[in-house]
């Protein structure tokens, strides 16, 4: 298997009310976070990584015009247990932030092999969820992009 290359994107999935998406990991249970996913080499752009990555791991078919590119991006630490998947001596990703709005009660189809479980939570209640602080600093930033209303 070839190793993942560092520069990956987390696309925010919510409603226009409010309600964030949130997938639990299946290799570490009770680590919740919105959908990520490195760039493959066939990726020639980053809205198609974030388009080919919400498809794998939630079922939901967007567009690309349906995407918001933030022009966002966290560099961050890999973290030691998934070091193993990089080039040796890579020790850091660069994250580009997307969203996705979509309407409440869109069906969600997880990847059994990377997500056990869904949740929608309010967007404050998505990021205390979080255990990536990117992911959770990114949910706080929705109310700066859409006029989102609490539930």
């Amino acid at each position: 298997m070839p190793y993942k290359r560092p520069i990956s994107v987390l696309v925010v999935i919510h409603t226009p009310e409010g309600c964030v998406l949130l997938i639990e990991r299946a290799d570490q249970p009770g680590f919740w976070q919105s959908v990520t996913g490195s760039q493959d080499e066939a990726d020639a752009h980053l809205r198609q990584t974030a388009l080919r990555e919400v498809r794998e791991e939630t079922g939901i078919m967007a567009a690309p015009q349906d995407l918001l590119d933030w022009q966002l991006s966290n560099v961050y630490e890999i973290y030691p247990v998934w070091r193993h998947r990089y080039a040796p001596g890579v020790t850091h990703n660069t994250e580009h932030v997307f969203s996705l709005c979509v309407p409440q009660g869109t069906p969600v189809v997880l990847s059994a092999a990377e997500h056990r479980a869904w949740q929608w939570l309010d967007w404050r209640e998505a990021a205390d969820a979080c255990f990536s602080p990117s992911n959770a600093e990114a949910i706080l930033l929705l109310s700066r992009f859409y006029d989102i209303r609490s539930v």
